[in-house]
């Protein structure tokens, strides 16, 4: 990833001819003091750096990375590495706090946010995550530019891991749409303000001549030159660029790749994040559908082709690891009530597989799963006169063959909303003898029957859909007799208690959801007819949906499953 000197390994110049980065430990942080010209007002704006994240979790649950105290921050969640914007205009709430991606501890990040007018963006290794629209002013409170801490409470929300190459740019908007991360050292461009974290050695060079202060062990003169060399992303070495593939050119130098940093990290950053859509029901007239579709979560447009169930199943079972996707049980014009288990391969395209068979055949169960268990809950019996069952299975996704008893539900029931942490698979609402509000949940590595967890608010409901990022589990739509809804609704996985408000989706039905860590994406819908809509929301807001695309398909009661839900969210 760098041009690495042999002579350095060989101890001539020992570990510090790097340059590029600084490594920062839970004490340690930076500031640069407030000046008019550091402050975003209501123009535009570039913030711009590279990092590494190595904290897993911490009592605050978040750390601040760069910020002006609470008018501007970029944070991450350190319990699932989601990475965040929090910008306010009038010290006491924000007009912006929302996540834009997910982080794969101990691998180069890029992370961008970036305002054009009234339009803030935010970018995780070139990708969009994120798109707000204000006319308000940021907040100008007199804070200092902090990397590493929290400006406006000094030793909390503390940063660990590695940052370089810190840009604030005040005037110019660089970054409007997806991009390509720089692969070179970020030199002064019109209207920089800060251009930092570019010295191994030392932590408070600024290349526009403003003085940083060095707290914790960046205090100590020669601190960093003791310490080993993180290979930054961009920089130089004695005047070599990074980049290109591996060679030793010389006797004194040898190189290591490059290249986009989603070309390296894909589904652990989520731009790889597929959903897929899979069979279902068109109505009027019945007609029930075979077809696989797959979206990409982390950006926008319609649905593509993916290839066709073994099949024609709708009302089964959807459920996923990283690799694979299932559906189990369902119905199908030939019958009520499936027994088949069926998978694909997330990553391709292609036809779906036998896997083998549920132990009990139903109709309209749900599933979840984390990324070794798929357990699949509920349903109808496919024996006349058709009752709700309280049975549930579980199979190994890595292998193949047929379901195993893992327990019961608290009550029998159907058509229920599922979201799942690596830990915990929670079931939500549902029909059981009527539409209920009741929650409950399983722990997915054991086995044993379900548990109270709480209540969804004001409205019961069946044929809802849930998404999940391993922290928050969202429930969205459904049929509220005597019609359906848009009311999104949220708990917290880890948690018990009742649900949220969150917002409402752009229209009122009964959707087919899939997920990544950041996004839930609400797809076609609505019996006795069809929509082809697809609306998404941020998982760590609280806001309304908005439009993605459309489904090349119009069905209902579709099986849905994505290769980054929040049951795989430790393992992101």
């Amino acid at each position: 990833m760098a041009n690495l000197r042999t002579n350095n390994l060989s101890g001539e110049q020992g570990q510090n001819a790097y340059r590029g980065s600084v490594q920062f430990n839970d004490d340690d942080y930076l500031q640069i003091a407030d000046s008019a010209d550091i402050e975003f007002g209501s123009g535009d704006y570039t913030v711009e750096f590279w990092a590494i994240f190595t904290k897993k979790t911490s009592s605050t649950d978040y750390e601040e990375i760069v910020n002006k105290g609470y008018p501007f921050q970029i944070y991450r969640y350190t319990h699932n590495d989601l990475i965040a914007l929090a910008v306010d205009s009038n010290a006491s709430s924000y007009d912006i706090n929302a996540t834009f991606g997910t982080a794969s501890r101990g691998h180069w990040h890029h992370i961008a946010v970036s305002r054009s007018g009234n339009t803030t963006k935010a970018f995780l290794n070139g990708i969009q995550g994120l798109s707000s629209t204000s006319s308000t002013s940021i907040n100008d409170t007199g804070s200092a530019f902090t990397i590493g801490a929290y400006a406006d409470s000094l030793g909390s929300y503390k940063f660990r891991g590695v940052i370089s190459n810190v840009r604030v740019v005040i005037g110019t908007a660089l970054y409007t749409a997806d991009f390509t991360p720089p692969t070179e050292e970020l030199t002064i461009v019109d209207g920089t303000a800060i251009l930092c974290c570019q010295d191994s050695n030392d932590p408070t060079q600024e290349a526009t001549g403003k003085t940083i202060t060095g707290f914790g062990d960046l205090a100590t003169a020669g601190y960093l030159e003791t310490q080993p060399k993180v290979i930054p992303p961009v920089g130089r070495d004695a005047g070599n660029k990074f980049g290109g593939p591996i060679q030793q050119s010389t006797q004194g130098y040898m190189y290591f790749p490059t290249g986009r940093t989603e070309e390296r990290v894909i589904v652990n950053n989520n731009f790889g994040a597929r959903g897929l859509i899979m069979g279902g029901v068109t109505y009027p007239g019945t007609t029930y559908q075979n077809t696989i579709e797959f979206i990409q979560i982390s950006s926008l447009g319609n649905s593509v082709d993916f290839g066709d169930l073994t099949n024609k199943p709708n009302g089964g079972a959807g459920f996923s690891s990283k690799t694979r996707g299932f559906v189990a049980g369902g119905n199908t014009p030939d019958g009520f009530g499936l027994n088949v288990i069926q998978f694909v391969t997330i990553a391709t395209t292609g036809n779906a597989t036998d896997f083998g068979d549920v132990g009990y055949s139903r109709a309209n169960p749900r599933g979840i799963s984390n990324n070794t268990r798929g357990v699949y809950s509920g349903g109808e019996s496919a024996n006349s006169p058709y009752p709700s069952i309280n049975n549930i299975e579980f199979i190994t996704m890595s292998t193949s063959g047929n379901g195993q008893d893992f327990g019961d539900l608290v009550d029998a029931g159907s058509s229920f909303a599922t979201a799942s942490s690596p830990t915990r698979g929670v079931n939500l609402g549902g029909y059981r003898d009527g539409e209920v509000n009741f929650i409950d949940f399983i722990t997915i590595a054991t086995t044993g029957n379900s548990q109270d967890f709480g209540d969804l608010i004001n409205t019961a409901r069946n044929g809802n859909g849930g998404v999940s990022n391993g922290h928050r589990g969202i429930v969205m739509g459904g049929y509220a007799h005597p019609a359906r809804t848009n009311t999104i609704q949220y708990v917290t996985i880890q948690s018990t208690g009742n649900a949220i408000d969150f917002g409402d989706l752009t229209d009122a039905r009964d959707p087919a959801v899939t997920s990544s860590l950041t996004r839930g994406i609400a797809c076609t819908g609505d019996y006795p007819s069809n929509v082809n809509i697809i609306d998404f929301i941020e998982i760590m807001t609280t806001a309304n949906a908005v439009d993605f695309g459309d489904m090349l398909t119009k069905t209902s009661s579709a099986q849905t499953c994505s290769n980054a839900h929040g049951g795989l969210a430790d393992d992101m």
